[in-house]
């Protein structure tokens, strides 16, 4: 089975060759023909919901005399003696173009033979509906506006590898358009916030991107070296410490929208180039950040989900989320001690702190104060369980350097974040405007850097000296936009919902290079393959023959229904799916384009430990028979048996990064 699939692969790989030369031909042979299959200019009248709104009561078999033009992407096309049907795409959806040997001409007719699927093109007629009752356009004329030299992915499976729709976002938004929706919902959501805040009397500003002191955020920044003053700058983790300058010059309230970058991990909810509005607001405070923060989301909710006023409720992943009434605040500790079962807050004994932690499994730095402690805590265990929206407030001082104290104890400070569906959607303050202070909570984060804390910041001499001029109370707050449109478009990553989201570089062969310049390198002035691929190889660090594909011969569900042949405890069950989740994780980082392949590894890893766990040494050897009666490829079996080496040295050891 696994030979099979690889010859399948392999046909189709020679299949995509096969049409790419064909479709080069037909471009050459517009060319040939004294046709420009890019010309500079295409004129468009009309687009395909606009046509359907208009012509809404036209009945069927009706002519008009009414010429539009329209142009899109061809997305189906098939011809019918002298008559011809072209399904036209553009960006409001779909037209098609019935197209009449007597009515197009000789010359018109003879372009349909050099169509392909996924070419984009421009047609001119009068608007009619068929008998069959499709709205349609008649041509007179055609223009090929892009020759398409690739082809589009096969209709009925379409484009669903998570990883090329990432990469080849451009396919991706061809191919599906629930991304589309995604993404226009994302442009409609950053225009609300817009106007919401503008109409709050807010006014937009941009601050700079690169900073000389890292500041506004706990975070590892992204460096980068500023050859003019010969000195290496931060790209920005956080927009705050401009924004309160701006309050000290009397812009009384500001907000901007813009990228920030955190040199962090990648996961479901994190990108390393992110979005956020950050807004300051003189003589407001924390109450004011809530009321802010409850208008917006509300407003959103109406105007994009469609809710009601006084019943925005929206459903995220399978939960519904209440955005509507007032929402509670919690206090973090209290939140806290419901996850491990006691009593904690700012007087309970560090000691105590830190075994709480260690048995929930939160490693622990020497450094840490009560304050983090009790924040790893509630960070750890607490987050996850909010659904509604939640204020979390009453943050340890240690964690919140840039927030004024609580007056009733100083160990804590006026800050919350807002909290829905298990995940942080805004951190707000009442902003610290005491320069002595301010100075002084820089100091310890200065000392927490020397201790080995790479997220603290450093000393701004600056901010502090603005804070000397006087800054009023103010009340501040950075929403994560991505995170917004996730929760309002329902979707469960980030990369989701960022047009391009942060990739590993591709790798990309002499061969590929090769196929994309045939019939471009040309003349001597011209760089070689080999230029080519060296010079891509300084982008990519990966210009290599590219690595056989692994193929398990087996999907997911499949491995999963062989792992239930095998094993009956739920316990067995839980733990090959859930192992294969995590591999599958691993691989995306790793290995990208065969992490469908490790979360079958990892399905499939301990298949026959029900049945022989009691026989180390035979441990997958056991697997290795089912494995390949069920139709497991070669590089399964290795992959599987390579994890238990250490017992059985018969066994492969791990070779790939995966395998280790």
């Amino acid at each position: 089975m696994a030979q099979e699939t690889n010859a399948a692969s392999a046909q189709g790989a020679a299949t995509a060759t096969d049409e790419r030369t064909m479709r080069r031909a037909r471009r050459q042979a517009l060319l040939d023909a004294g046709v420009n299959p890019y010309p500079i200019h295409a004129e468009v009248t009309a687009h395909a919901a606009e046509l359907e709104e208009r012509y809404a009561e036209l009945p069927d078999g009706t002519d008009t005399e009414d010429v539009v033009s329209v142009a899109g992407r061809i997305r189906a096309f098939r011809r019918q003696g002298k008559a011809a049907f072209i399904v036209l795409e553009d960006v409001s959806g779909q037209i098609q173009l019935f197209c009449r040997h007597d009515v197009l001409g000789e010359k018109g007719w003879e372009l349909l033979s050099q169509l392909d699927l996924g070419d984009i093109l421009g047609a001119t007629g009068a608007v009619l509906r068929t008998r069959r009752g499709q709205l349609s356009v008649s041509p007179t004329s055609l223009t090929v506006l892009s020759k398409s030299l690739r082809p589009l992915p096969e209709k009925f499976h379409g484009l669903t590898d998570r990883e090329v729709r990432y990469r080849q976002r451009y396919v991706d938004l061809i191919m599906n358009p629930e991304v589309r929706d995604v993404f226009r919902k994302r442009s409609q959501i950053v225009s609300l916030i817009r106007r919401y805040m503008e109409a709050d009397g807010y006014m937009e500003v941009e601050t700079p991107m690169m900073h000389a002191i890292l500041g506004g955020a706990n975070a590892k920044p992204f460096v980068t070296h500023f050859n003019a003053l010969d000195r290496d700058f931060y790209l920005r983790i956080a927009t705050e410490l401009p924004l309160k300058r701006l309050i000290v010059g009397g812009m009384e309230r500001v907000f901007e929208i813009g990228r920030n970058f955190r040199n962090e991990g990648m996961d479901l909810t994190h990108n390393p180039e992110f979005t956020s509005m950050e807004a300051y607001c003189a003589y407001s405070d924390l109450e004011g950040m809530k009321r802010l923060s409850e208008g917006l989301f509300k407003t959103i909710a109406r105007e994009v989900c469609g809710c009601e006023e006084g019943h925005e409720v929206i459903t995220y992943q399978g939960q519904e989320i209440d955005l509507s009434g007032t929402w509670a605040s919690r206090p973090l500790s209290e939140i806290a001690s419901e996850c491990v079962g006691e009593h904690v807050d700012m007087d309970t004994p560090i000691e105590r702190l830190r075994e709480l932690c260690e048995k929930n499994g939160i490693e622990v730095q020497p450094s840490w104060g009560a304050g983090k402690l009790l924040f790893e805590l509630y960070d750890e265990l607490g987050e996850k369980t909010i659904v509604n929206p939640t204020f979390v407030c009453d943050y340890p001082e240690e964690v919140s350097p840039l927030s004024k104290r609580k007056a009733e104890d100083p160990r804590l400070t006026d800050r919350f974040e807002l909290v829905i569906a298990g995940h942080e959607y805004a951190n707000a303050f009442s902003e610290l405007n005491d320069p002595v202070d301010q100075a002084g909570r820089f100091a310890e984060q200065v000392a927490a850097k020397g201790l080995g804390d790479d997220e603290a910041m450093g000393y701004d001499y600056d901010y502090v000296r603005a804070l000397e001029y006087g800054m009023p109370p103010a009340g501040g707050i950075g929403y994560g936009i991505d995170r917004m449109v996730m929760l309002f478009c329902d979707q469960a990553a980030i990369r989701d919902v960022l047009l391009f989201p942060a990739m590993k570089p591709e790798t990309v062969t002499r061969a590929d290079i090769q196929a994309q310049v045939e019939g471009a390198v040309t003349d001597n002035a011209a760089a070689s393959v080999d230029d080519i691929a060296a010079d891509a190889e300084k982008v990519t660090a990966a210009v290599v023959e590219a690595p056989a594909a692994l193929d398990a011969g087996l999907g997911r569900e499949a491995a999963l229904a062989l792992l239930a042949e095998h094993n009956k405890e739920e316990f067995h069950l839980e733990h090959g799916a859930t192992v294969g989740g995590v591999l599958r994780q691993f691989a995306l980082e790793m290995d990208p384009e065969n992490a469908d392949f490790w979360e079958v590894v990892g399905i499939l890893h301990d298949l026959d430990w029900e049945e022989h766990g009691d026989d180390p040494v035979g441990h997958t050897v056991y697997a290795a028979e089912w494995l390949r009666a069920a139709g497991g490829s070669d590089a399964l079996v290795r992959a599987v048996q390579s994890h238990n080496s250490d017992n059985n040295p018969d066994l492969p050891a791990p070779e790939l990064p995966m395998e280790k």
